[in-house]
């Protein structure tokens, strides 16, 4: 029997979780609590394994340090502090993965790919930039910033004006064959940090980054798709899909297929900035041939493999 591939998606609560600081030594303790979920599914298993992860949190603090630190270095665009932060991420899972796998007496050749995502220099999220980035500016602040950067800023969250920038789908990942061939040689690979570092193909072929941020969870499914994944699991802070989340006749969902969870979509079951994305990238992921998509917390990652818990999204029924 053929090798399985599953692409493991950590949500940002995996890495940093609300309140804490974001201290190195947090992060490394909430890494090494995730990596023992992943190591409980690879130990006795034959997948081939990729890991993605969101990296916004350690991005805002880059550009925190931009801003602070201003006057005395180079301020780096957006897709370098991604690259730099999928590197910080990348090393740490890579490092914290291995030495639980060493202990456990299994291989463990892993690999993090500094990946560059692929987006339409034409995607409408261009002309109209929504998603939040960096610092909060007051409004004095925010004039300048408009004026001497051209920045789109909005007011957010009561607390102040915020850059905004686009986030265009994701439609190729670079380094797609790179990847395949890895599985291929059995590394676990870590790839796709944060959506990936977004990148447009100029007129000549050649690749240039761009201001812009791109949903994790919809380009980990653009991976899988791409390197023919057999799983899809994201792993989030809640167990299950809910339907009427928040009231009280909420209800989690164990198994839907890809028209089902189109069909709540459309009637807005799923918020924005949290559950509708995760359920988009599982449709794209299970439409054109992947065999399922997994949403639950990752201490149930195991229990939902087997279906004992979290949501199934399928293609069908059978």
């Amino acid at each position: 029997m053929a090798q399985e591939t599953i692409v493991f998606a950590l949500g940002g609560n995996a890495i940093l979780q609300p309140g804490q600081k974001g201290t190195i030594e947090e992060q490394m303790a909430n890494i090494e609590t995730a990596c023992t979920y992943i190591a409980e599914i690879i130990t006795g298993s034959d997948y081939r394994v990729v890991i993605t992860h969101g990296n916004g949190p350690q991005v805002g603090n880059v550009l925190l340090q931009n801003e602070a630190a201003r006057d005395l270095v180079p301020m780096m665009p957006l897709d370098v502090c991604g690259a730099a932060t999928q590197g910080m991420i990348g090393y740490i899972i890579q490092q914290t993965l291995a030495n639980i796998l060493r202990i456990a007496e299994l291989p463990h050749n892993i690999t993090t790919v500094l990946t560059q995502t692929i987006v339409d220099k034409d995607d409408p999220a261009f002309k109209n930039p929504n998603k939040p980035v960096g610092p909060f500016y007051d409004d004095e602040e925010a004039r300048k910033l408009r004026r001497e950067r051209g920045w789109n800023l909005i007011y957010d969250s009561g607390r102040g004006y915020r850059r905004v920038v686009p986030s265009p789908k994701p439609i190729r990942i670079q380094e797609t064959r790179i990847i395949k061939n890895m599985l291929n040689n059995n590394e676990i690979v870590i790839a796709v940090g944060g959506g990936g570092i977004p990148v447009i193909r100029d007129m000549n072929r050649s690749l240039r980054g761009v201001d812009a941020v791109i949903d994790k969870d919809l380009a980990t499914s653009r991976l899988a798709q791409d390197i023919y994944a057999d799983i899809l699991m994201i792993l989030t802070d809640v167990e299950q899909v809910m339907l009427n989340y928040g009231q009280p006749e909420a209800k989690g969902i164990s198994h839907m297929t890809a028209a089902e969870a189109q069909k709540y979509l459309a009637e807005g079951q799923f918020d924005v900035g949290s559950m509708k994305p995760k359920v988009e990238a599982s449709i794209e992921f299970v439409k054109p041939g992947g065999k399922k998509a997994i949403i639950t917390e990752i201490c149930k990652a195991a229990a939902a493999l087997s279906g004992k818990a979290g949501t199934t999204i399928t293609s069908s029924k059978s």
